[in-house]
């Protein structure tokens, strides 16, 4: 079983979660729910990986915060 890292925002506008996984393309999708969110990109996940493994783009490394004055 592979573990992938998935970026969550949520879109002020539509207020639906949006995910992607960074430096995999293609595999980003919204919902309504978290629970829907992860489901959602799973099955883009899965049908990415239908292809074979792709080589990612990037390694997710983490996150920071920045002050700023």
């Amino acid at each position: 079983m592979k573990v992938y890292t998935a970026v969550v925002e949520r879109c002020p506008d539509t207020g639906l979660y949006v995910g992607y996984v960074p430096g995999l393309p293609g595999a980003h999708s919204q919902g309504k729910t978290l629970d829907e969110l992860r489901e959602n990109l799973r099955e883009v996940i899965e049908m990415l990986l239908e292809d074979g493994e792709p080589g990612l783009e990037s390694e997710f490394v983490g996150i920071q915060t920045i002050a700023v004055a």
